[in-house]
């Protein structure tokens, strides 16, 4: 099962996706980097990304928000 939460455009050939998974009985949070079409017109995952359990989310969205408040 895959279902995609969020698509943030990158450039013209690059996507990050968000997106909820399951493997192995689990569920995942992936947040990864999707790269230029392939023949099918389909966008290819790369290896740079993160795949977290759910229990983690609170944890990496306060980091983040700790990240944007260093930013602004």
């Amino acid at each position: 099962m895959e279902d995609t939460i969020a698509v943030l455009e990158k450039g013209k050939t690059q996507e990050i996706r968000i997106r909820r998974t399951h493997w192995k009985g689990r569920d995942y949070i992936d947040v990864r980097l999707f790269v230029a079409k392939d023949a099918t017109g389909e966008r290819i995952p790369t290896r740079k990304g993160i795949t977290l359990p759910p229990d983690l989310l609170p944890d990496l969205i306060d980091a983040l928000e700790a990240a944007r408040s260093k930013t602004s």
